[in-house]
């Protein structure tokens, strides 16, 4: 499985942005996709996270209601539509893709996810 996540860039506080991330190759594996970040000198952290076939959605508390997670199965294409951000969520976002071994209760632990992104830089100015 490939991941390619793209959408992200520099926005000031209390704006928007969509990020996407693709998937291809056996995609069929897939049992959930979610998002990561990385901000500078800290530690990847978990984001977001959906279950590809219940559509059961996942998130940090640092997010809730304002980052959304969503998919669209046709494109075999995730998202993470954010809104109201700050600069504290400026950061590297990953996507991540695991193939059943991230149970509820690890579903934050990157070291279950088997496939990666590359990343795309999200920056909220103050």
């Amino acid at each position: 499985v490939q991941l390619q996540a793209c959408g992200g860039g520099l926005v000031q506080a209390g704006g928007s942005l969509r990020l996407s991330c693709a998937a291809s190759g056996r995609t069929f594996t897939i049992d959930t996709m979610g998002w990561f970040r990385q901000a500078p000198g800290k530690e990847r952290e978990f984001v977001a996270a959906i279950r590809w076939s219940r559509g059961s959605t996942h998130y940090a508390d640092s997010v809730k209601g304002r980052l959304t997670i969503s998919k669209d199965n046709a494109k075999k294409t995730a998202y993470l539509q954010m809104n109201s951000l700050k600069p504290e969520d400026t950061a590297v976002y990953y996507c991540a893709a695991d193939r059943g071994r991230a149970i509820l209760s690890v579903l934050f632990v990157a070291r279950y996810y088997d496939y990666w992104g590359q990343g795309t830089q999200v920056t909220v100015s103050s």
